[in-house]
C-alpha cells in the first residue's frame, strides 16, 4: 500500500508555509530550512518527501480559490488576509492507493481521496462517493461546500469530502467490500467520531457505510458514530433515506413563505432528476398538494399537464420489465425531451441530479419563478448570472440540499448516546433545523440587498469566522 498524505496540523507548533507557490496545503518548515511534506506518517512506512507538492490550477472550475460564489461573498465580510487564506484552503488532503484482489484473482489498484477542508466548528463531515471521475480537485471543491453547508445549517460540523476512483457497476459486492475495508485500514487514524465522520454519496449507500463501521470497530472498538448513513438496523437513523429530498421540500416551503408566494399546494413543479432525492421530493410535494408537471432522468422526461401521479410512477419504476422499470414507459404521461422540460412553465424548478446542469444556455430556457437546488452545485456561475437577470430567485444548494447532513448529525448524536429516536422525533427536529436556517439568510438578503445565494455564503462565512475568533490563535 502506498499512500500520500498532505497535512497540516491545526495546532502544529512548527512554523508552516506552502512548500511551493500555489500549494493548497501548508507544510512544516524544519529548522534546516528544508520543506517536508508528511507522507505515510499515519499508515507506517513514512518517507521524507522533500519534493514540493504540484501546484493546483487556481481560478479553474473545481478549485477552491476559483469558487465564484465564495469570492463574491467575501466582498461583504470583514476578514483579515491570513484567516481568509486558511478558510479558502483545505487543512488536510489524503490520497491513498487501494490495492485489492479481484474475484478473478487479479490484483488491481484504485485511487482514493479525502479532503478535510475545515474543522473550526466541529469534526469534519462529508460523504464518500464511488465514481470514475473522482479526483482531488473535485474533492477540494465539494469539501469546501460542506464547510459552508454545515455552517449555514448551524450544524456543529466542519467540511470534508472523499471518493474512490472506480466504476462501481463493474465491481462485485465482494470487491466493493474489500475496497471499503482497505480504505478504512489506511485512513482510520484520520477518521473517527470526533475527527472526521464520512457518509454515503454517489453509489456509496448504507451497505458501504456498514462495512466502514464494521472495519473501523475492529481497530477502535465499538464505534457506530464513526460514520453516518448506516441501515436503521445497524445503528442508523430513521428518516435518513429520504432526508435530502424532504429537506428540499421544506426549503421550498420556507422559501415560498418568506417570499410571500403562498404554499406548496396548487403550485406547479418541474423536477430534473428522479433518483433518490428527486423521487422523494416529488412524492412529498404530491402529498402536500403540489402538481409535479414533469420529471426526468438521463434518458428523457415524462410530463402530464394535470400533474403526474407520483405514487403510481414510483410503483411503475419498482416493477420489473415489461410492466415497469423505466421512466419513459410510464403510461400516465407523455415523453418529452430535456430541452422541452427546461422550458416548461412552472412555479418552481428543482434540479435534483448532477452538478453544472443549469448553465447559461439552460438558464435562458427556464420559465419559472423559483429554483430550489436539491443537487450539489447544479448551477454554474454563468447560469446563475442569467437567473439573476431574469429575476428568478434561487434557493442555494448549501441550504436546499442540507436535509441529508441535518439527519446525519441527528444520527451521530443518537450514536454518541447509544439511543434511538422515533421517526416522528427525527422529522420534527429536522423540520426545526430547516426552518431556523433560512431566517438569518433571508434577513441578510433583504437588509443588504444580496442575492439569496450570496447571503447564504455570507452567513456561513460569518459563522465560521466568529468561531475562529472565539477559539483564538490556536486554530491557525
Amino acid at each position: 500500500m502506498r499512500s500520500v498524505l498532505a497535512s497540516v496540523g491545526r495546532r502544529a507548533t512548527s512554523r508552516s508555509a506552502p512548500c511551493a507557490p500555489g500549494c493548497m496545503v501548508s507544510c512544516r518548515l524544519e529548522s534546516t530550512g528544508r520543506t517536508t511534506c508528511f507522507g505515510d506518517i499515519f499508515d507506517g512506512g513514512a518517507t521524507d518527501k522533500s519534493q514540493p507538492h504540484p501546484a493546483p490550477e487556481h481560478g479553474v472550475p473545481g478549485s477552491i480559490e476559483g469558487n465564484t460564489y465564495l469570492q463574491e461573498a467575501l466582498q461583504h465580510v470583514q476578514i483579515d488576509a491570513e484567516l481568509q487564506r486558511f478558510l479558502l484552503r483545505p487543512q488536510r488532503e489524503i490520497h491513498v492507493e487501494l490495492v485489492i484482489t479481484m474475484d478473478n484473482g487479479e490484483v488491481e489498484s484504485f485511487n482514493a481521496y479525502r479532503v478535510q477542508h475545515n474543522n473550526f466548528r466541529g469534526p469534519y463531515k462529508g460523504g464518500y462517493r464511488l465514481a470514475p471521475d473522482v479526483d482531488m480537485q473535485e474533492m477540494r471543491r465539494l469539501a469546501s461546500l460542506m464547510t459552508w453547508k454545515t455552517s449555514v445549517m448551524n450544524i456543529p460540523f466542519g467540511g470534508a469530502k472523499g471518493g474512490i476512483c472506480c466504476e462501481p457497476k463493474n465491481l462485485s459486492q465482494r470487491e466493493l467490500e474489500r475496497l471499503t475495508r482497505k480504505l478504512v485500514q489506511h485512513t482510520r487514524s484520520m477518521m473517527g467520531p470526533y475527527i472526521d465522520i464520512p457518509g454515503p454519496e454517489i453509489s456509496a449507500g448504507s451497505r458501504m457505510m456498514s462495512w466502514f463501521f464494521d472495519e473501523y470497530s475492529k481497530y477502535k472498538r465499538f464505534s457506530p458514530a464513526c460514520v453516518t448513513g448506516k441501515p436503521v438496523d445497524l445503528h442508523g437513523s430513521h428518516g435518513r433515506e429520504y432526508a435530502t429530498g424532504r429537506g428540499a421540500v421544506l426549503a421550498t416551503r420556507e422559501l415560498l413563505l418568506h417570499a410571500h408566494a403562498g404554499k406548496i399546494a396548487n403550485k406547479d413543479f418541474v423536477i430534473q432528476g428522479f433518483g433518490n432525492v428527486g423521487a422523494w421530493a416529488a412524492e412529498m410535494i404530491h402529498v402536500r398538494g403540489g402538481r409535479v408537471l414533469c420529471v426526468s432522468d438521463r434518458d428523457g422526461a415524462m410530463t402530464n399537464e394535470k400533474g403526474l401521479d407520483i405514487p403510481a410512477l414510483r410503483r411503475h419504476l419498482r416493477a420489473a420489465p415489461p410492466f415497469g422499470g423505466s421512466l419513459l414507459s410510464f403510461p400516465g404521461g407523455t415523453k418529452i425531451s430535456h430541452d422541452q422540460m427546461f422550458s416548461m412553465p412552472c412555479d418552481v424548478f428543482i434540479p435534483a441530479a448532477s452538478s453544472n446542469t443549469i448553465n447559461e444556455t439552460v438558464a435562458k430556457q427556464l420559465n419559472c419563478k423559483f429554483v430550489v437546488e436539491a443537487a450539489n452545485s447544479p448551477t454554474t456561475p454563468a447560469g446563475d448570472a442569467v437567473l439573476r437577470e431574469k429575476g428568478i430567485i434561487v434557493c442555494p444548494d448549501i441550504y436546499a440540499s442540507g436535509g441529508g447532513v441535518a439527519v446525519s448529525w441527528l444520527e451521530w448524536v443518537q450514536n454518541l448516546q447509544n439511543f434511538r429516536w422515533e421517526e416522528d422525533e427525527v422529522n420534527r427536529r429536522m423540520d426545526r433545523i430547516m426552518t431556523d436556517a433560512l431566517d438569518p439568510v433571508w434577513k441578510l438578503h433583504e437588509q443588504k440587498h444580496l442575492p439569496l445565494r450570496t447571503a447564504a455564503f455570507v452567513y456561513a462565512l460569518e459563522n465560521v469566522i466568529k468561531v475562529a475568533k472565539a477559539r483564538g490563535e490556536g486554530v491557525l
